[in-house]
């Protein structure tokens, strides 16, 4: 789903692989693994989904850069 973000463009979850994607202004895109559903949630609500990417997700979950 698209978001309203200075960072983020993208943000989609696949709850049943719990795999989180974010694909960010600049084009890259990023998938998260094991990255809880209330976790998504909570990111879709924040205010500012730049710092909770940083502060909840960043650094916290496995990930791979995915081709654009």
């Amino acid at each position: 789903m698209h978001v309203e973000s200075a960072a983020i463009r993208e943000i989609d979850y696949d709850a049943g692989r719990s795999k989180l994607l974010i694909r960010f202004v600049s084009g890259e895109r990023y998938v998260y693994v094991g990255v809880p559903a209330e976790v998504c949630r909570s990111f879709v609500e924040a205010d500012s989904k730049g710092s909770f990417f940083q502060s909840q997700i960043r650094d916290r979950y496995p990930f791979n850069r995915l081709d654009a």
